[in-house]
């Protein structure tokens, strides 16, 4: 029995959850996938999948199996690639999640502009208002935003998420904007369930103010919370990844500019530093280019509008000036 075949054909059984199918992405009969499967199995001296009439699931030996599976078949196209049996060129599929909002301002962008790089690849970009767990879910990578990681995986910092204590101009105008950190209790918050529920925290000249917070909207999704901002239903407190267009635009207005929002690290996890797939390695190093820098393409792009917008400001009113002296 070609052993590796037969790992190859687990997976992909494992990955499908029936025989069937996995032999129709194989371009095998479903007989011969059992035989790889049955061969496996006397090998390893052990049952690996449940078999119904329609679907088969793991077993616990089944689950264990696989991931070292998984680690020979990466193992095998590393020294095939050392040896010059493939191309060097980065091949094949990657499983990577991250949250809905980064995902739609920033990562489906980068990872389409990866995939035109590299033709050989497929990605499959999984949004989630939760962290996952990398081994049950097949993730190869995930993008997280927070301080605390998962001590278990591998991080990697690739940008730095900033954010804004905003609020729509109507909104401010009906209700006064707060002027100093405290005067927050007196107003609504449209918060975050996981990042800043209760309590936001605003750091100025080194020093960080815990402020309580309250108001009439939670949600664990952050298009939610900038819709209901929007709307002038409250102050929220949002990434600057997701509303730099709205603060250029002036639809959203900083409150409190003298505070800055506690910074958050944008992470790329993974399982492990050993024996990571060509794949992985180039995905981590384009991810890692395409956001590096003091600060975060978007916002550098934000100081740049605003830079650009001082300029016409100060243009305007020298040309006011040499009219009017005219």
């Amino acid at each position: 029995m070609d052993r590796i075949r037969a790992m190859q054909v687990f997976a992909e059984v494992a990955d499908r959850g029936s025989l069937t199918e996995a032999g129709q992405v194989l371009d095998i009969s479903r007989a011969m996938v059992s035989r790889y499967v049955e061969g496996l199995e006397s090998w390893l001296g052990a049952r690996l999948l449940h078999r119904t009439t329609r679907r088969v699931s793991l077993t616990d030996a089944g689950a264990e199996a696989l991931q070292r599976c998984r680690q020979v078949l990466e193992l095998t196209q590393e020294v095939q690639a050392a040896a010059g049996a493939r191309s060097t060129a980065p091949r094949g599929r990657l499983r990577i999640t991250t949250s809905n909002s980064f995902a739609q301002a920033h990562l489906a962008a980068a990872v389409s502009d990866f995939l035109k790089q590299h033709p050989g690849t497929e990605v499959e970009l999984i949004a989630l208002e939760r962290a996952v767990n990398l081994v049950e879910e097949r993730i190869d990578l995930a993008i997280r935003i927070g301080n605390q990681l998962d001590a278990t995986l591998v991080a990697r910092r690739i940008a730095t998420c900033h954010s804004a204590v905003c609020a729509a101009p109507f909104y401010l105008q009906a209700h006064g904007a707060p002027l100093a950190p405290e005067q927050l209790r007196l107003h609504r918050c449209i918060t975050h369930s996981r990042v800043g529920r209760t309590e936001w925290r605003l750091q100025r000249d080194g020093q960080t103010v815990k402020v309580p917070v309250t108001g009439p909207l939670q949600s664990n999704e952050v298009a939610v919370t900038r819709q209901a901002v929007l709307e002038g239903l409250g102050i929220g407190l949002l990434p600057t990844y997701f509303i730099g267009d709205d603060l250029a635009q002036g639809r959203l207005v900083r409150v409190l500019p003298k505070y800055e929002p506690e910074a958050l690290g944008i992470h790329a996890v993974y399982l492990s530093r050993q024996h990571q797939p060509l794949l992985l390695r180039a995905m981590l190093d384009f991810l890692g280019e395409r956001f590096a820098g003091d600060a975060a393409p978007w916002d550098r792009t934000a100081s740049a509008r605003k830079a650009a917008g001082s300029v016409r400001g100060r243009t305007a009113a020298a040309t006011q000036k040499a009219r009017a002296r005219r």
